[in-house]
């Protein structure tokens, strides 16, 4: 079973920088595109930017576009949210996502696997 573990989450101050990971275990030939979606108090789980396998083609929600950036490390099992210019509404838990096949993860629906989530505190 293959399985995702986040961490890097923290409180920050409005206009810092963070960067999270996610390490991914078990079967890793099984994982394809990576994704990370968030998910604020009392809000639904929202997509927040998405890697395919070979780390070419990157997708960004609007609200990430230009200050987060997704990346890959196929080598260690790794995926990475770097986080800048961190706004009051970034505040949320972070979640990492795995498909099983090249699909598209901007869905929340289309994921087989999650992480159990970091939370990110970013106060004004």
């Amino acid at each position: 079973q293959v399985q995702l573990v986040e961490s890097g989450g923290g409180l920050v101050q409005a206009g810092d920088s963070l960067r999270l990971s996610c390490a991914i275990s078990g079967p890793t030939t099984k994982v394809y595109p990576m994704a990370w979606f968030r998910q604020a108090l009392g809000k639904q789980r929202e997509f927040v930017a998405m890697i395919d396998w070979s780390g070419t083609k990157k997708y960004y929600a609007a609200s990430a576009q230009g200050r987060f950036t997704i990346s890959r490390d196929n080598a260690k099992n790794m995926v990475y949210l770097q986080m800048n210019s961190l706004k009051p509404e970034d505040t949320a838990a972070y979640y990492c996502a795995a498909a099983g096949r090249e699909d598209d993860l901007r869905s929340r629906n289309r994921a087989d696997y999650w992480g159990q989530g970091t939370q990110v505190t970013v106060s004004s």
